[in-house]
């Protein structure tokens, strides 16, 4: 479905002074009402060019511990603490004046930038807002970090943290709003591990951090001049960062974002890449088909009664399926594709197996010395068996099943390599493009997660 939003800018200015992160510069800064189309700039009236830079993905400049946008010679560092403000509650026009080259730092945060949105008002207008919308799986990975876009009926951040010691690892997931983004994610604080305070301060950066604007992390402690205002702090200020990056594609986003171990240089990565896609010229769907030259023959469907369900199957699903036939039915690729055998379908259920291999990418950050297979990939295997069962029906031929929630999630002991993960899925409701199933992984007939999955099947 095609959503268009309306634009929105600032009612009127809001200023605010601090000190900047990274550079220790004092700076003030105002946010400033724009017209319809304007998108997101920063001025640098400190200047005398008056230099503006767009905040868009093509002037990222550098992605070393924050994000920096530049244009010619002028540059602006840290940006996206105040890009995630302002995305967070859906203003797409403003220019944002600092007298220095790094806003203010704050509390390390985006509560005061969402104090000042709150002073300024937020107004729409006439023109609108036509959001990318993700349509296919789209992936980047750097390093540890695997970053993923997904269909989805709104904008999703789903996110796993972690240093490299394992220390303090932290999941989270949030379906964002302006009163999600206000209450979940805005104020949770910036950190860093005490071992590299050293570093960062040789390589000129935090000039201008404390534990007033950051959280620091010394062995098991947390070191703080307050509580911690979230139970996962240190995940959600993961994923404000998130939000302000991929705010640089310079338009609202609709999709499913998945990150495992993000940085500000692979967040930038997936928006360059949901940005080239965006770009692509509209090519048609394809369609999946067993291999050969041979047409096939359409398998009848037997006729349905009007108070049964399409849940009639084509004759051939009672056949297992390898890896190869599986990807003629989904358009997942290494490294997301998590089906590597189908054992059985019947009717509205089916069993597929995944091979746990030490090879597999995730156990490189997940965790060193104690691999794990991540419960968030168990529930992605769920949704691709159950995918595979809906697209094999005849009438869903040609269709792509998309992934949108998930429900009941329970998960019960930890998959490690060398186990071959059972997956069981029964379809519980089937009525119209929406697809409801039920699905239990299992190792050695021993239940290691179970989820209620709901994905739309879209296509011809």
């Amino acid at each position: 479905m095609r959503v268009v939003l309306q634009q929105q800018t600032l009612a009127k200015p809001a200023s605010y002074s601090g000190i900047g992160l990274h550079s220790g510069n004092k700076v003030s800064m105002t946010l400033l009402p724009a017209p319809p189309n304007t998108g997101i700039l920063f001025r640098r009236v400190d200047l005398e060019s008056r230099a503006e830079i767009p905040a868009q993905v093509e002037n990222v400049t550098e992605t070393s511990r924050s994000t920096t946008i530049a244009k010619a010679k002028a540059k602006v560092q840290t940006v996206e603490h105040v890009l995630a403000s302002l995305a967070g509650v859906g203003i797409t026009n403003a220019i944002v004046e600092v007298d220095s080259n790094e806003p203010p730092i704050a509390d390390g945060s985006s509560r005061q930038f969402c104090r000042m949105i709150h002073e300024a008002g937020v107004e729409l207008q006439a023109e609108k807002a036509e959001p990318i919308t993700i349509t296919e799986p789209i992936e980047y990975t750097h390093g540890e970090t695997v970053m993923s876009a997904f269909p989805h009926d709104g904008f999703k951040i789903t996110c796993t943290s972690s240093d490299k010691g394992g220390r303090f690892t932290q999941f989270f997931s949030v379906e964002l709003s302006p009163e999600t983004w206000e209450r979940e994610i805005a104020h949770a604080r910036t950190f860093c591990f005490y071992e590299e305070i050293e570093f960062l301060i040789k390589n000129g950066l935090i000039r201008g951090g404390s534990l007033e604007n950051a959280i620091v992390i010394r062995d098991d402690a947390v070191l703080t001049t307050e509580p911690m205002r979230y139970r996962e702090e240190f995940v959600r200020h993961k994923i404000l960062d998130i939000i302000g990056d991929l705010s640089l594609v310079g338009a609202p986003l609709r999709g499913h974002i998945t990150a495992v171990k993000p940085g500000h240089a692979a967040n930038c990565g997936l928006a360059k890449r949901i940005l080239q896609k965006a770009r692509q010229p509209i090519v048609a769907k394809q369609s999946f088909s067993p291999p050969g030259d041979k047409p096939v023959k359409p398998v009848a469907v037997a006729a349905e009664t009007s108070t049964q369900t399409k849940t009639q199957v084509s004759d051939d699903t009672t056949t297992p399926l390898d890896s190869e036939q599986i990807m003629q039915i989904l358009p997942h690729r290494y490294p997301f594709l998590l089906v590597d055998r189908v054992t059985r379908m019947e009717g509205d259920q089916i069993t597929a197996e995944k091979n746990v291999t030490i090879n597999e990418p995730f156990f490189q950050g997940h965790f060193p010395g104690h691999p794990i297979m991540p419960g968030v990939l168990q529930l992605e295997a769920m949704a691709q068996v159950a995918g595979i069962l809906m697209l094999k029906r005849a009438d869903n031929a040609g269709k792509i099943a998309y992934f949108m929630a998930a429900d009941k999630v329970k998960w019960r002991k930890p998959v490690k390599p060398g186990d071959v993960l059972q997956i069981d899925i029964e379809v519980i409701k089937a009525r119209s493009k929406i697809c409801k199933a039920k699905g239990v992984c299992s190792v050695l007939g021993e239940t290691v997660s179970e989820a209620e999955v709901t994905f739309t099947l879209a296509g011809e």
